[in-house]
């Protein structure tokens, strides 16, 4: 997988500052890089480089602590979230070509008009998708989402409002379930997932899914003590969420305490010994290791289900929307 990265903006930014003091952010996939990229930047711009070895996991993750302790923090490889007096976002675009999975995807394209979705490394290319569908006879639709997200047609792990547009089918551009499974439950249309890195394209169904997370609500029912999770990362932090949780639970006669923490793992909450767990933080930490942690740990819809303000039908997947 590769992706481009505007180092030269890089090199411009730390001398039309003059930077003396350079700190550098990758996501996990992009850290084999880091070792390269900081020595290109001291050999061409001769700042003293500090590299982040903590976890990263999005534009929500701003490592503030070296941020704090260099002249500008580079974040590599997502678009711009939040206000920051000295980040610098280098988006990370990837050089694959998208087309062959498009066309593997062309025969499940059942309807006319298709709603075009992707995230920030296929962003660029969205243009090309839509003028090969067009000349297949489909109508295309790039919507435009919320603040969260910059770029027309463009999703995150916790944010769909780009796939909520006028369209019959949506085709998600772009590797994983995670995200055409989140827009499918979101829009309640039909997705096909096109990757491009492993050339191939499928129906999304989501009742796989959707039954897996029936069996986290049934085994929190009984429940009586539950942890409710609230993240210290900049763009995770939904507190004002996580209090009115606090209060719902305590209206129907549950103790629910709220736990706040900077990364949640298994070990961190088998520590504290809830019978289950509400995460109003990254929501991909409910779904992506579900069956790692010792108790259910919950949306906070699910969590509505649970308490029997949300019927299981109406079953959203958990968003954090501007």
């Amino acid at each position: 997988m590769q992706f481009d990265l505007d180092l030269e903006r890089v090199y411009k930014t730390i001398k039309d500052r003059d930077c003396k003091t350079v700190g550098l952010q990758f996501p996990e996939g992009m850290k084999r890089r880091a070792i390269n990229i900081a020595q290109g930047i001291e050999e061409k711009t001769h700042a003293c480089v500090i590299i982040s070895g903590n976890p990263c996991f999005g534009a929500c993750d701003i490592d503030t602590i070296l941020a704090k302790d260099v002249d500008v923090l580079f974040h590599f490889g997502h678009t711009e979230m939040g206000i920051h007096d000295n980040v610098v976002f280098i988006e990370g675009r990837s050089n694959i070509n998208i087309i062959p999975a498009v066309r593997k995807a062309l025969p499940l394209l059942k309807e006319r008009t298709i709603g075009l979705i992707t995230t920030v490394q296929h962003g660029h290319k969205l243009n090309h998708a839509c003028h090969f569908l067009e000349e297949n006879g489909k109508k295309c639709v790039i919507g435009k989402g919320d603040k969260r997200t910059i770029y027309p047609g463009q999703v995150l792990g916790c944010n769909f409002t780009a796939a909520r547009i006028d369209c019959e089918e949506i085709l998600y551009i772009g590797s994983g379930v995670f995200h055409p499974l989140g827009i499918v439950i979101a829009t309640k249309k039909k997705v096909v997932a096109a990757d491009p890195y492993l050339n191939e394209a499928v129906d999304i169904d989501p009742e796989r899914f959707l039954r897996k997370r029936g069996g986290y609500i049934a085994k929190s029912m009984d429940a009586s003590v539950f942890g409710i999770i609230v993240s210290t990362k900049s763009g995770q932090n939904r507190m004002e969420l996580a209090m009115g949780l606090k209060e719902l639970a305590k209206k129907h006669g549950k103790k629910a305490f709220i736990i706040q923490i900077d990364i949640v793992t298994p070990d961190q909450l088998l520590a504290l010994k809830a019978d289950a767990y509400v995460n109003t933080a990254c929501p991909r930490i409910t779904i992506d290791d579900a069956g790692r942690y010792a108790a259910p740990v919950l949306t906070p819809q699910e969590f509505e289900v649970v308490l029997g303000e949300r019927d299981w039908d109406a079953l959203e997947m958990d968003e954090i929307v501007e």
